[in-house]
């Protein structure tokens, strides 16, 4: 039985985590979601992509109960590693990807969210890593994406005290990237992604790699967007965009 759901609306691919009671990340769904980000990656009608999960919670964390089977510290790291090449997939997206987030990104879950490019959370919802109380430690690439987003001592903060944050909180440290009313949350969601949609394919491509390689060197990455600025302006897409501007209309980009 498949552990999630996959829909496409209006360019926009909607996943949904499907595996009751709290949407834990065993291998199973790590596979449903590599084979998801495959047809993302190569069906160029999918525009952006939106992660969220069915019932009380976004993921609240790993299956711990997977961790009883594992023989060894190989294999775990082994598990470790399935967890990392999957978010690697989505981080690498050549399309944007927007976690909605509610009730609990713990652990595995919010380790998901991190991988996404965008994050919207509903009010209330608690945030964290928790690993620590396992007698663990995030191996998901947390350790690695918290600090970045959040900085050094604050991501030390949650993942030393496992005490998770809520999203108001997490909005104020950039954590996330909006709060909504959780009946309102995938409806905020899919707006921002149907507007992502309708940008020029080439234009957010383009934006996606030059943010991710913005912490490498700072004159190749300046390089490199003034070949990007160079590529753009050539492309039907950016004639469109500005006919559109003088006309005062909403451009229709065709994707060249």
């Amino acid at each position: 039985m498949a552990q999630t759901k996959w829909k496409v609306e209006n360019g926009v691919a909607v996943i949904t985590l499907n595996r009751p009671p709290a949407n834990a990340l065993a291998r199973s769904v790590m596979d449903e979601l590599e084979h998801h980000f495959e047809k993302v990656y190569n069906d160029e009608t999918i525009k952006c992509v939106v992660i969220h999960g069915e019932g009380r919670f976004f993921a609240a964390g790993a299956d711990i109960k997977e961790f009883i089977d594992v023989e060894d510290g190989h294999e775990f790291a082994e598990l470790g590693k399935k967890g990392q090449d999957t978010f690697f997939k989505i981080e690498n997206a050549p399309k944007p990807v927007i976690a909605a987030i509610h009730g609990a990104a713990l652990g595995g879950g919010l380790e998901l969210a991190m991988a996404c490019h965008m994050r919207i959370a509903a009010e209330g919802t608690k945030l964290g890593l928790p690993e620590l109380n396992l007698g663990l430690i995030p191996g998901f690439g947390g350790t690695q994406r918290l600090p970045k987003l959040i900085g050094k001592a604050k991501a030390l903060e949650l993942m030393l005290t496992s005490k998770p944050i809520k999203a108001e909180e997490a909005l104020m440290f950039g954590l996330i990237n909006q709060v909504s009313k959780e009946e309102d949350l995938l409806k905020d969601v899919m707006t921002i992604a149907t507007g992502i949609a309708a940008k020029s394919p080439l234009t957010v491509r383009r934006t996606l790699e030059l943010v991710a390689t913005s912490d490498g060197d700072r004159e190749e990455g300046f390089t490199k967007e003034l070949e990007c600025f160079g590529e753009v302006y050539m492309q039907d897409d950016r004639k469109e965009g500005v006919q559109a501007f003088l006309e005062k209309r909403e451009p229709r980009f065709q994707g060249n």
